[in-house]
Order: C-alpha cells, then structure tokens, then sequence
C-alpha cells in the first residue's frame, strides 16, 4: 500500500482504566466487563480475541464512548469522556475517534469517492479540498481512480472494506476502533485487510484496537490480547 499520507497532528493514544459495565438480567446484573484497564499508544495495534459473550464487544462500545461504564475511567485523546455532556461526547467521537464496522453499511448510490464526501459536507469542508483528500486517502488504502468511481455492488467484499477503512480515516482521528474486518471475507483477503490495517495504524499513529475471532491473522499486530468472562488478559 502506497504510504502517501502522513500523520497530520500530535497524537494521543486510548486508556481504559479499571473499566466495569453491567447489564440488566432479570432481577440481576451481569457483568460485561470486569475491572479492564488498557492502553494503546499512537502508532500501536493491538487485537483482542475472544470466544461470543466474552465481552468484546462492550468493550468496543465503551472504548467508543458509545456506552457509560458503571466504574473506572475512558481516557479518549486525552479526555476523559465520563466527565463530559452527551453533547460534548458525540464531538469527541466526531474528532478524534473513527470506527471500521464489521458490515461496511456503504450507502448504495454513492461511488467510493462520494461515501467520504458525504463525511466533509457534514463538516464543512470545501468541497475540492475534500474530493482530493479522498481521493487521495482512497488510493492509500489501495482503490485506484477506476474503482473510487464505482458503487458498492461494482467492488468486491475486500475493497469495499478498504473504502470503509478510508472513511473511518477521513476524519483523521486519534483512536481506531475496528470491529471483525475479515468476518465476510476468505483467508486472503482477510490477511491484505489486516496488512493494511497494520499499515495504516504505523503511517496515521492511530492507537488501533481491532476484535477479531480469526487467531490466523495475526501476524502484523503488535499485541495480542485475550477477552474471557469480561476480563482481559495478555493472549497466548
């Protein structure tokens, strides 16, 4: 992948701290995580493994400020976002934070290049900035012009995740959140999405936390960590 954009701004990693969230069942609560404290640096990858249930998946949404813990602290570029207004939360996520989904939920009449636009409408951009930074971050993620012209049905399941990773970058955030990239792809596939996940996190210093249930495609993480029973341990 061709490295053309780099790191626009100072960064600052993602900390959980002691982190516990419960849920309603019944008359109790279960817990989904229990005492979990993280931290990645800009410019780290790490993955969490971890059999359904384990409580990876609160743990995204909490690391997203998407859900409150009961306890403990969630440090996002260097704010601590339990102490903030939902308001002020939502522009934190906006800022700093960018997601990669498991489904790229692409919008269908929209080319590649169009699917980033619709981020800088939203906020404000000039419109020629915007469509050469897309572009430009397109071709990073390996979409050539050719392809940043189609629409999601014309893009095989592989590049339609490199057009959902550019997204996620556009903002250019601090923290990348990335939930199951390879679950719809095969082995191949999954590998180069990882690969350029690896990249990707070492040219923009994102502090990326992928969840993944595919131990094969681990090789270009640089920590792999294991969920069980909502606590989180050094992985095997």
């Amino acid at each position: 992948m061709p490295s053309t954009l780099a790191a626009p701004r100072t960064r600052t990693g993602l900390a959980l701290r002691d982190v516990t969230l419960t849920y309603p069942d019944g008359e109790q609560r279960l817990t989904a995580l229990d005492e979990v404290s993280l931290e990645v640096a800009p410019g780290e990858f790490t993955a969490v493994v971890g059999p359904s249930g384990s409580g990876k998946s609160s743990l995204l949404a909490v690391a997203a400020t998407l859900l409150r813990p009961d306890r403990g602290q969630v440090l996002l570029a260097g704010q601590d976002a339990g102490t903030l207004s939902d308001r002020a939360r939502t522009t934190l996520r906006r800022d700093h934070l960018g997601i990669v989904f498991q489904q790229s939920n692409l919008l269908a009449s929209l080319t590649a290049a169009e699917q980033l636009l619709v981020l800088a409408d939203l906020r404000g951009e000039r419109p020629a900035r915007a469509r050469s930074r897309a572009e430009e971050l397109l071709a990073s993620v390996g979409l050539d012009p050719a392809k940043q012209r189609r629409r999601p049905h014309q893009l095989s399941g592989g590049e339609r995740q490199r057009v959902n990773i550019a997204r996620a970058l556009f903002g250019e955030p601090s923290v990348l959140l990335v939930d199951e990239p390879t679950s719809a792809l095969d082995h191949e596939r999954g590998a180069q999405i990882v690969d350029l996940l690896a990249e990707v996190t070492r040219v923009h210093r994102t502090a990326t936390v992928m969840v993944t249930h595919d131990r094969a495609l681990l090789g270009g993480v640089d920590r792999v960590l294991e969920m069980a029973d909502g606590r989180l341990t050094v992985g095997q």
